[in-house]
């Protein structure tokens, strides 16, 4: 074996050291760094400034409402009493960046909700909603309690009790349906760029005829199992990058934002969502079993063809085994429980994305997942005999592409 650790080695380093690997492993990181972080520190600069909200309340009652629930938003609110002057007076504060804005409350305001919020520069759209709907909330609220009205449990929203006939998924509106439909997705991308590069590992080494030097000191399978493990290694080196910088750019990066943006404190709750531990080593056993996989077939298409014309050719009946699961993701999430659900998830060429994605999404049940790493597992022992095979074969051979029955030939003589 010690051939096929040379062939690992040499794989791994290779591509670990060229120039796309290197950027695209630490492009990655900086992604999620600029999208998390330096929002982050810049909304922090000018929060400050902002929290601090002076309120004119014209109406006399409705201030008592409004100024709580800006509060429970993140803002600091002072009262000032209405003159003729406030309106100067309060302006020149803002344009001298000791208040982030003032907010008039008059009787259109208890009619209609209406209210005017003044401020140097136009608030973000969800400073504006905080606002607004503080606002709008208090006055309903103050109008329905004139009427003797339960305001309190009509502006929560009242109750609904709902009873599921079937297994229920994940919404649109719901984080799991984010994290299932992002981790599956994330497998199809990482699944089919590896797995191509054993393809195209193999294809170069047959076209630049090195290979023929290869194999006379060591089996061909010893050649695509090191060729699969050293590519496998350098997509779990590269996967573990992005998920641990991701990691550290939302614990990092979102406590700063909700800290610099109250309003967006309702994001905060998305964290007990995320994915754990747990899900996070499915994730990398549904990588695993589907890179030994797709790498085989991959492999032996490289091995069949003989220039790269042949091989996007013959690879799409393989690539559609990758593609097909993600066409059929939205359902899956919507309705786990379901027969087609559960038979798509538990196809073994189908369930490193779907079974992943009925898992985050909170609608597999333990057993299921158990079978679908068994058939997993199978399926991957068949594919190694077959594409070992093919390949012992197909490396070696020249001219045109082989049909369906040569390869069958090569199977059964391999």
């Amino acid at each position: 074996m010690s051939n096929v650790w040379a062939v690992i080695r040499r794989e791994y380093l290779q591509r670990v050291r060229s120039k796309w690997f290197i950027f695209s492993t630490i492009a990655g990181p900086l992604f999620m760094i600029g999208v998390m972080v330096v929002p982050a520190m810049m909304a922090t600069r000018s929060a400050e400034a902002e929290r601090n909200i002076a309120v004119v309340d014209r109406t006399g009652v409705l201030y008592d409402r409004v100024a709580p629930r800006l509060e429970d938003a993140g803002y600091t609110v002072s009262r000032e009493s209405w003159t003729s002057d406030v309106v100067p007076e309060l302006t020149q504060e803002v344009t001298s960046d000791e208040l982030g804005g003032f907010l008039v409350l008059d009787d259109e305001t208890l009619a209609t909700g209406r209210a005017v919020f003044y401020a140097s520069s136009r608030p973000s759209p969800f400073r504006q909603l905080a606002i607004r709907s503080a606002v709008s909330r208090s006055a309903l609220e103050k109008i329905l309690d004139d009427h003797g009205m339960d305001s309190q449990s009509l502006m929560g929203g009242g109750e609904l009790d709902v009873e599921l006939l079937a297994s229920g998924g994940a919404g649109e509106g719901d984080p799991r349906f984010v994290v299932a439909y992002v981790g599956a997705f994330f497998l199809y991308f990482m699944l089919l760029i590896y797995s191509v590069s054993v393809m195209r590992a193999t294809l170069e080494e047959k076209t630049s005829r090195v290979v023929e030097v290869v194999i006379s000191s060591m089996k061909p399978w010893h050649l695509m199992l090191g060729k699969i493990l050293g590519v496998g290694a350098v997509g779990l080196t590269q996967m573990g990058v992005w998920l641990l910088s991701g990691g550290l750019a939302f614990s990092a990066g979102l406590p700063a934002l909700v800290a610099a943006r109250p309003e967006l404190s309702s994001m905060e709750s998305v964290s007990q969502y995320m994915p754990g531990v747990g899900l996070l080593l499915l994730f990398g056993g549904f990588f695993l079993f589907g890179f030994f996989m797709f790498s085989g077939l991959y492999a032996a298409v490289g091995a069949m063809c003989n220039t790269d014309e042949e091989a996007q050719q013959a690879q799409m009946p393989v690539t559609l085994l990758v593609v097909v699961p993600v066409l059929m993701l939205m359902p899956v999430i919507r309705s786990p429980g379901t027969t087609m659900s559960t038979g798509l998830s538990l196809f073994p060429f189908f369930s490193p994305i779907l079974m992943f994605a009925r898992v985050a999404g909170g609608g597999a049940p333990a057993w299921q997942v158990v079978l679908s790493f068994l058939l997993m597992a199978l399926a991957t022992v068949g594919v190694a005999w077959v594409a070992g095979r093919i390949y012992k074969v197909g490396i070696l051979m020249a001219g045109k592409r082989p049909t369906l029955p040569e390869l069958w030939r090569w199977v059964r003589e391999a």
